[in-house]
């Protein structure tokens, strides 16, 4: 059984027209079997936030350690990134960043990822910063209504072509034991 195949059950009510004897509503009940879903609401924020967690303490080091031009110490911090991030979510499933926001990088059947899938993983990432632009409204008291541009950014292509899942820490042992029934039915 794989993380992309579980299921979880959610039961949904929703209000009818008619009352019951004593006037409370009545209610009819709906059970659905809904994908496990392990991305979580601000993911992309908190990946981007981790991968400049992990890029700054090399360029730190090439920029005041080496005397290197800016751009060639990122450049050269972005290939470093690539290359301790595949040897740590390999061995510990997290980076630095991640570990700063309790995420861990599991492959499709709960474990760390190998070397060269998290290497893949890691290289794929630099196409993941790719901005969507969205118009949003902003209703406030003192300014009234007001419209702003928001930046997303789609983190989740190199997930998706290696099969692997940024989760919490916490949900590890939840996926794992939802595997494991899974796999004794």
């Amino acid at each position: 059984m794989k993380i992309s195949e579980l299921k979880k059950r959610k039961t949904v009510r929703r209000a009818t027209r008619n009352f019951d004897w004593e006037g409370n509503r009545i209610y009819n009940e709906f059970e659905y079997d809904l994908p496990y879903q392990t991305i979580y609401k601000g993911s992309e924020r908190e990946r981007l936030f981790a991968k400049i967690i992990d890029t700054l303490p090399f360029f730190l080091i090439f920029f005041f350690l080496f005397h290197k031009i800016a751009i060639i110490s990122i450049l050269l911090s972005i290939a470093c990134v690539i290359i301790v991030g595949a040897v740590s979510e390999s061995f510990l499933g997290t980076t630095l960043g991640k570990k700063i926001f309790n995420m861990k990088v599991i492959d499709d059947e709960g474990n760390y990822p190998g070397f060269l899938k998290s290497l893949v993983r890691n290289i794929l990432g630099l196409a993941n910063f790719n901005p969507e632009f969205s118009e949003c409204v902003f209703n406030t008291v003192a300014m009234g209504k007001r419209t702003a541009t928001r930046v997303n950014f789609s983190m989740h292509l190199n997930n998706q072509i290696c099969k692997t899942h940024i989760v919490k820490e916490n949900t590890i042992d939840e996926i794992r034991s939802l595997l494991n029934q899974e796999q004794s039915k």
